[in-house]
């Protein structure tokens, strides 16, 4: 297991800045999102030039793009932004090889018409479900098409909004493309913090074969918009890392919900519970 990092954290001028910032503080892997090479995060077109400009930027500096953000609202009450996400997911799927990653993050989304990140109370209405379903079969026939993982995270605000939820979804596609961005922050409901060891527990023994990569972030407090950086709220640490290595996960922990000057403090942190970088 070793630290990766969003690009997004550093804000620069250029790509090779930013990524020149990730390697001043010692780290070999990120997120990377297409907003740092100057394209929106869910562009119509990626050239093969700028998708090269990428790849070459990161093997100088000896990066790996653990993964790429492909996050759009799939669940979104206008289906024609549904369907335009989609095909976004397209364009980015087959761009993949040439960028040198293989993982695609996404969305479960919400039924909010305005912040994919954000819940709705129709988020556990059957019909958000269903939406749900079938843009995940269209996303995995993308996935397929390009030989690429599909990796999703359950978080409080979304339709996979626990562990269980996120084994539902699994078990209905049945797909080895499909994989989850497990992310010990996110997993809280209003009034589950009391019980983190438990539903730690229960994330890990439902979805702990199926991660392709982990988040480093921290809480202050369970429901939503309590993220903090990592190690400056309440997640058992300590628990959560030995639980990833219990299953054998030997990828990325990509910090992210942090501020860059909170950056090297951070590393040190997980450094501190034994994650290389």
């Amino acid at each position: 297991m070793h630290i990766g990092i969003f690009t997004k954290t550093f804000l620069r001028p250029t790509l090779e800045e930013t990524l020149d910032a990730v390697r001043g503080h010692g780290i070999h892997s990120v997120q990377f999102n297409l907003e740092c090479a100057g394209l929106p995060s869910m562009p119509d077109r990626i050239e093969t030039s700028v998708a090269e400009r990428i790849s070459s930027a990161l093997v100088e500096r000896k990066i790996t793009m653990a993964a790429v953000s492909g996050t759009f609202n799939m669940i979104d009450p206008d289906l024609v932004k549904r369907r335009q996400g989609l095909k976004q997911l397209g364009v980015i799927a087959s761009a993949c090889k040439r960028l040198g990653t293989s993982v695609i993050t996404l969305c479960t989304g919400t039924r909010d018409p305005e912040n994919m990140w954000r819940r709705h109370p129709d988020n556990d209405s059957p019909e958000a479900w269903r939406d749900l379903v079938g843009s995940m079969k269209e996303a995995l026939k993308i996935a397929e098409e390009h030989d690429v993982t599909l990796a999703f995270e359950p978080e409080v605000s979304n339709v996979v909004d626990s562990a269980r939820k996120g084994r539902r979804l699994l078990d209905e596609m049945g797909s080895e493309h499909l994989k989850v961005v497990m992310d010990g922050a996110n997993i809280f409901h209003a009034g589950e913090l009391q019980r983190m060891r438990e539903i730690l527990d229960e994330a890990f023994e439902l979805l702990g074969k199926d991660i392709a990569i982990s988040h480093a972030k921290d809480l202050t407090h369970d429901g939503e918009a309590g993220n903090v950086a990592a190690g400056k709220g309440v997640l058992d640490y300590d628990h959560y890392i030995s639980l990833l290595r219990a299953v054998g996960f030997n990828g990325p922990l990509i910090l992210h919900g942090l501020k860059e000057a909170e950056v090297g403090e951070c590393v040190a942190f997980l450094r501190k519970k034994g994650v290389t970088v």
